[in-house]
């Protein structure tokens, strides 16, 4: 019994790690994050698979924490898909790294990396592993160059970022 309950802890604390050589920015902001970001560019994963013009919307819970909501489109069922989370910080408020659930109990690290901190129009962010990337922006497209640099970043870190996918948001 006691392995189960290990192995359960360990299920549903053990998805909120960093991943080795990535460090959360410092010096965050939560009420300059907060609004509408755009996903430039993702590694693939089921949850969003197929999607495009997918965004990400934040704002302040009532009783505290981070109200997510994240939705794109389907072309494939000929529809918008939405879901609704909700995200805390792990250690300090002040420090880019988050515990986002979708979910119930279970909960995933959101950690952003690298951010525009003058003016929060851009975002590396990852999950616990190296599986998990995003490049995020105020806007549906990012200057070539910011975008190269967010994407070098990422590549010296670990990350296979040749298969990341690029998210359209045309019409």
């Amino acid at each position: 019994m006691k392995k189960v309950f290990l192995l359960l802890a360990f299920f549903i604390t053990g998805c909120t790690g960093i991943p080795e050589n990535v460090k959360p920015v410092e010096n965050f902001q939560i009420g300059k994050y907060l609004g509408k970001w755009y996903e430039i560019a993702r590694l693939d994963h089921s949850f969003e698979r197929g999607l495009t013009k997918v965004t990400a919307t934040y704002s302040l819970r009532e009783g505290g924490g981070v109200q997510v909501i994240n939705q794109g489109y389907s072309a494939n069922d000929n529809q918008w898909k939405k879901v609704e989370g909700k995200a805390y910080f792990v250690n300090r408020s002040d420090q880019g790294y988050l515990k986002v659930s979708f979910f119930g109990p279970i909960y995933g690290s959101y950690i952003v990396f690298e951010l525009d901190h003058e003016n929060y129009q851009y975002a590396l962010v990852c999950g616990p592993d190296k599986s998990n990337l995003w490049i995020l922006a105020r806007t549906p497209e990012l200057d070539k160059k910011t975008k190269e640099n967010l994407i070098a970043k990422a590549t010296a870190l670990g990350f296979d970022t040749g298969k990341l996918i690029h998210v359209g948001h045309g019409e």
